[in-house]
């Protein structure tokens, strides 16, 4: 009788399969990072002011209203 439980070693559950899992998990990681940091690199230029800090509210979608962006020169 054969044994159907062995396990091979290249299998897809085995060791291939948790160096395809180690490798994919890093390319994810990756290539998240590599956007946050393009982000990061393209909104670190763009400067804001808030107006009326004093109206300012805890939790308010009014709050989006005191926010301009400062453009170049001003």
């Amino acid at each position: 009788m054969e044994n159907k439980t062995r396990r091979m070693c290249f299998n897809i559950n085995g060791l291939l399969g948790g160096l395809l899992a180690t490798f994919l998990l890093l390319g994810v990681l990756a290539f998240l990072t590599m956007n946050a940091i393009s982000v990061q690199q393209a909104e670190a230029t763009n400067f804001y002011k808030i107006d009326n800090q004093s109206d300012l509210q805890m939790k308010s979608s009014v709050n989006a209203d005191h926010y301009k962006l400062v453009k170049d020169g001003e």
